[in-house]
């Protein structure tokens, strides 16, 4: 039974991701806006959305190490598995403004997530409003700066669609990545409970990548047919998302305390070291660009990550 929600789950991601993407570039012609930007904002919040319910969920209901480390394990995940995995489907030529804005506001976020759970290993209310006002301030500056800055890929290839269309595939889309992931959530949590692993070790590795999966799906569909812009926009702005808006938000309706201490001592550590590590990837050794080899670093990051975590 748990190998067939997994199974269901998966099928249910490709076509969402494949519905996502779909309304994501007509969204972007319709507005005019850069496909980098729609994948930072339409696409991430989309492919966020598993990781929001399950960490308000486990938050709620007194499972704080499963929110916390929901979040960190997706954000390893994100870079570490799926852009490794995208990369080996393609290379990724990488736009200024990558390290100009979204890497280093992906950097910021990140440490601001370090100080506030090492501060008093927890995340206030009131630390939750900073998060998401960050998150609103970062998006007004995309839509009002950024909107000129990227340079479209392929717009040839590109399809115009009437605004119901855009609309039904995004709500489909979205719902469908959400709905596959519940079923893998599900499946891969109740295999994992049969081996009697923690809390913390379920949350950074099972439902960690799990919850990542809708990024997966995005990106490898998106870099196959060659809109490589939202690939790589969709993965840095889901880790954004992902601790401003999901820990945010979380954080807003009930705080988040660490129980499990390997979350601060390990877990956060991987995942500011491996956001840390893109930038020089991008750089080295021909500028502005990620390929295979770059996946192959990222993955052997992810499976050490993986290792000392079990």
């Amino acid at each position: 039974m748990n190998f067939l929600l997994i199974f269901g789950g998966l099928i249910l991601l490709i076509l969402g991701g494949n519905w996502l993407l779909k309304s994501a570039v007509a969204l972007s012609l319709k507005l005019e806006i850069p496909k980098i930007i729609i994948g930072m904002t339409v696409v991430s919040l989309a492919t966020s959305a598993p990781e929001l319910i399950v960490s308000i969920n486990a938050a709620l209901n007194n499972s704080s190490d499963l929110a916390l480390g929901n979040v960190i394990g997706s954000n390893v995940a994100n870079l570490g598995f799926v852009l490794g995995v995208t990369l080996l489907f393609g290379k990724i030529e990488v736009q200024h403004g990558f390290y100009k804005v979204d890497w280093p506001i992906m950097i910021i976020a990140s440490s601001l997530l370090f100080f506030f759970l090492k501060s008093g290993k927890v995340i206030t209310q009131i630390e939750g409003i900073i998060l998401f006002t960050f998150l609103v301030l970062f998006l007004i500056y995309l839509l009002k700066f950024q909107k000129k800055a990227v340079i479209d890929e392929m717009p040839e290839d590109d399809e115009l669609l009437p605004s119901i269309k855009i609309f039904t595939y995004l709500v489909v889309g979205g719902l469908g990545l959400w709905g596959g992931s519940e079923l893998l959530i599900k499946g891969a949590t109740y295999l994992a409970l049969d081996f009697g692993v923690t809390e913390r070790v379920i949350a950074v590795t099972v439902v960690s990548v799990g919850t990542s999966i809708p990024e997966l799906a995005a990106s490898l569909i998106a870099i196959i047919k060659k809109e490589k812009a939202i690939s790589l926009g969709n993965l840095v702005g889901s880790n954004i998302f992902n601790i401003l808006a999901v820990l945010g938000i979380t954080s807003i309706i009930t705080p988040i305390p660490v129980v499990d201490e390997r979350l601060l001592s390990n877990d956060i550590f991987w995942m500011l070291g491996i956001s840390f590590l893109i930038l020089p990837l991008v750089f080295i050794p021909k500028g502005l660009r990620l390929n295979w080899k770059d996946g192959i670093i990222l993955l052997t990051c992810y499976g050490f990550f993986i290792y000392q975590t079990l």
